[in-house]
């Protein structure tokens, strides 16, 4: 099979959105990724996939701190930026969360320090230790990412 058969099949399983956010010496950097999940209750582990061809695999080898910040119906905008669809006219503020870079909207946000890292194929998979989290109880509608566009789950 083609990769884009295999893509397109793989986009076919909804899920949510999550920008991953990691500080360097300067800057904040960040990325789009729906390749997130829980992993573990005791330790509190996610994982998240990291493709080599993107800025945030180096990134993510230099730091092991980051943030995870699950984006909510209103920030599609923000999904296409930081998936650089889409540029970003005004600066993107940040909150921290235990040393990590985290957007000031969120639905879950996530402090993470790295636990495991395992290569596979053209990509990295990061699994990290949940050092932190808040929820916001008053933003809980996520945006999700289904066979190459963008939903929301209205009328639950």
């Amino acid at each position: 099979m083609d990769n884009r058969v295999f893509r397109d099949a793989m986009g076919k399983f909804a899920t949510g959105i999550t920008i991953v956010t990691i500080q360097d010496d300067k800057h904040v950097h960040g990325m789009t990724v729906n390749a997130f999940m829980s992993v573990s209750l005791e330790p509190k582990l996610i994982a998240i996939s990291i493709d080599k061809k993107t800025r945030m695999y180096d990134k993510i080898n230099e730091n092991t701190v980051f943030g995870v910040s699950i984006l909510t119906e209103d920030q599609k905008d923000l999904s296409k930026v930081f998936s650089r669809q889409q540029d970003q006219d005004d600066p993107i503020p940040y909150m921290y969360l235990e040393g990590a870079p985290i957007l000031p909207q969120f639905i879950v946000a996530l402090s993470c320090k790295e636990y495991q890292t395992v290569v596979v194929g053209d990509h990295k998979i990061v699994i990290a230790e949940v050092l932190d989290l808040q929820i916001n109880e008053k933003n809980d509608n996520p945006i999700m990412y289904y066979s190459g566009s963008y939903h929301t789950l209205k009328g639950r």
